[in-house]
C-alpha cells in the first residue's frame, strides 16, 4: 500500500467521521427532551430516573449499580456537589494505620481511610505507617496557611497601571471590610502586585478557616473587584477575576516561595533495626536510592521531588470529600532521606500547597463525613489537624515505596497484590 493511498484513506475516514459528527449535532439540536432532562431536577429522584431512563434506552443497559443511591433518600443533600445526577460511583475504601502523629494540631494514633482501585497501595502505606509508628511517630507541623486569587487589570499603557496602583495601595482597609462582609470565615491577610507591560495582577491572599476555600476567596475577590471598578479613578480596558497567576490546580514553581492552602512539614527518624525488619531495607540503600532518583527528577524537569504522594493523597481526598483536582498542586513537594550519624534513617517531606478542608465542599456527604470522623477531623477547628495527618501519611508512603524499590521487592509486591 503506497503512502499516498494510505493518507487518502485516512482523509476519507475523517470526512465520514465529520459527517457522523454533524448528524449527531443536528440530532442534539432537535432533541429538546434531552435538554429538558439534562438541565433540570438536579437534586430529586424524578430527575435522576429521567436521565437514567434516557441512558438505558440509548445504550440498552440496566445501570443497576449506578441507580443505587447508597441509602441517601433526600437528594437535596447533594446540592452544591453535583449536577445532572444519575447515581453513585462506588470506590473501594481501605484503612491504613494506625499512624502515630506528633503534631501541633494532630497528636495521637490515627486510622486513615483510602479510597482507591489500585492494588498494593493501601498495603504499602500501611507498612510505612507501621515503620513510622514503632519508631516514635512522625512529627508533622502546619507552619502557615493562605489561599490566593489573582485578578488582572489591563490598561492602555504602563502609566495607567501606575495611576491605578497609586490608588489601590490606599484601599487595603476597605478590601478587608469587603472581605468580612462577603464571608463569615475568610480574612484578607496580604495583597501583592505583579506588573507585566500594560497589565497588573492584584494577588489577594486570604485565610479561609477550616474550608479549602477556593470558592470562598473567589466570592470575596469578586466583591473587591466590583468595588475597584466602581471607584477607581482610572478604569481598566478589561479585567478578569482570575488571571491564572494564583496557581489554582496547577503545578508551578512559585509554590516554593509562597503557600497555597497549608504549608506542612513532616519528619521522622527510623532506627536501623526498624528499616531492616519492617521496611526490609537499609538506611544506606534508601538514602542512595533517594539521591539517585532525585537526580533523575532534575533531568526530567519535575517541579518538586517526591516518589508517589499523589497515590495516597488522592485516595484520601476521594474518601474524605476533598477537591481531588488540587492534587495537581499538592504534588509540588520535596522529600529527603539521609543516613544519620548513628546509622538511622532520617526522612522528611515538605508540602507548601496542601489544600484541604474539614467543612464545606464534599466533606458533609455521608461516607465522606464518616471517613473524616474516623480521624476525628470532621467539622470546624479540624483543618490544621487534618493537614498534619495528610502530610504524615504522605511521608509514610514515601518510606514504603523507597524501601521497596531500593531493595528490589517493589515488583513482587505488585504481582502479589495488584492486577
Amino acid at each position: 500500500m503506497s503512502t499516498d493511498y494510505r493518507n487518502l484513506k485516512i482523509l476519507m475516514q475523517e470526512i465520514e467521521d465529520d459527517k457522523r459528527i454533524q448528524r449527531i449535532i443536528q440530532q442534539q439540536n432537535q432533541d429538546h427532551e434531552l435538554e429538558r432532562i439534562w438541565n433540570r431536577d438536579h437534586y430529586n429522584k424524578e430527575g435522576q430516573d429521567k436521565r437514567l431512563d434516557y441512558l438505558k434506552e440509548k445504550h440498552n443497559l440496566p445501570f443497576e449499580n449506578l441507580s443505587n443511591n447508597a441509602g441517601i433518600d433526600d437528594l437535596n443533600e447533594l446540592k452544591g456537589n453535583i449536577e445532572n445526577f444519575i447515581g453513585f460511583s462506588k470506590v473501594p475504601t481501605g484503612i491504613a494505620g494506625p499512624l502515630l502523629v506528633n503534631g501541633t494540631a494532630a497528636s495521637g494514633q490515627f486510622f486513615i481511610p483510602l479510597a482507591t482501585t489500585e492494588g498494593a497501595l493501601v498495603a504499602s502505606y500501611n507498612r510505612g505507617c507501621k515503620a513510622a509508628s514503632i519508631s516514635g511517630g512522625i512529627r508533622s507541623i502546619c507552619i502557615t496557611e493562605s489561599v490566593q486569587r489573582s485578578p488582572i487589570f489591563k490598561f492602555e499603557n504602563i502609566i495607567g497601571v501606575g495611576q491605578f496602583l497609586a490608588w489601590v495601595v490606599h484601599q487595603y482597609e476597605k478590601f478587608e471590610e469587603i472581605t468580612s462582609k462577603s464571608s463569615n470565615y475568610a480574612k484578607l491577610r496580604n495583597l501583592k502586585t505583579n506588573i507585566e507591560g500594560n497589565q497588573v495582577n492584584l494577588i489577594f491572599e486570604f485565610n479561609t478557616g477550616d474550608a479549602a476555600g477556593q470558592n470562598m476567596v473567589t466570592f470575596c475577590t469578586s466583591e473587591i473587584c466590583s468595588y475597584i471598578i466602581e471607584n477607581t479613578p482610572i478604569k481598566p480596558k478589561v479585567w478578569y477575576v482570575e488571571s491564572n497567576l494564583s496557581g489554582d490546580k496547577k503545578s508551578n514553581y512559585q509554590s516554593f516561595q509562597n503557600v497555597r492552602g497549608k504549608k506542612v512539614v513532616s519528619e521522622v527518624e527510623i532506627p536501623r533495626e526498624v528499616v531492616e525488619k519492617t521496611l526490609r531495607s537499609t538506611p544506606e540503600m534508601m538514602a542512595d536510592y533517594w539521591q539517585t532518583s532525585t537526580v533523575s527528577l532534575i533531568q526530567l524537569g519535575s517541579i518538586g521531588a517526591q516518589g508517589h504522594i499523589a497515590n495516597g493523597l488522592t485516595a484520601l481526598f476521594i474518601a474524605t470529600g476533598q477537591d481531588v483536582a488540587c492534587i495537581s498542586e499538592v504534588i509540588v513537594a520535596v522529600n529527603r532521606m539521609e543516613v544519620t550519624e548513628n546509622g538511622n534513617l532520617y526522612a522528611s517531606l515538605t508540602m507548601p500547597n496542601l489544600i484541604v478542608g474539614t467543612v464545606g465542599g464534599g466533606t458533609s456527604l455521608p461516607t465522606q463525613r464518616e471517613c473524616l470522623e474516623i480521624m476525628e477531623c470532621y467539622g470546624a477547628g479540624k483543618a490544621r489537624k487534618f493537614a498534619e495527618i495528610c502530610c504524615a501519611l504522605a511521608l509514610a508512603g514515601e518510606l514504603s515505596i523507597c524501601a521497596a524499590i531500593a531493595s528490589g521487592h517493589f515488583v513482587s509486591a505488585h504481582q502479589k497484590l495488584g492486577r
